[in-house]
């Protein structure tokens, strides 16, 4: 089972956040990051500065934990769920 984004980290250090050249974000980095946020230990300015995030990728991250927990996090098949007939014919 999946932990909670709240499991994940409770006390977020600086030294616990990642490289600020991270390109690939799996789950455990964005709940990191907005969990830093969240303590106070990184405002949403240096967030987005740092990672090079915009404001609404960061809050869809944050949207995404608050409903969902960190599962809402995974990365979607987006391109599959575009046009779902294309994809059945293959």
């Amino acid at each position: 089972m999946m932990k909670s984004y709240n499991s994940i980290r409770k006390n977020i250090n600086i030294s616990d956040l990642p490289p600020s050249n991270t390109t690939r974000w799996v789950i455990k980095r964005k709940a990191i990051v907005v969990n830093a946020v969240k303590s106070g230990v990184l405002s949403l300015d240096e967030a987005c500065s740092k990672y090079s995030l915009s404001l609404e990728e960061f809050f869809s991250w944050q949207e995404a934990m608050e409903k969902h927990g960190s599962r809402g996090l995974r990365a979607t098949r987006i391109q599959y769920y575009r046009n779902p007939r294309e994809n059945r014919a293959n």
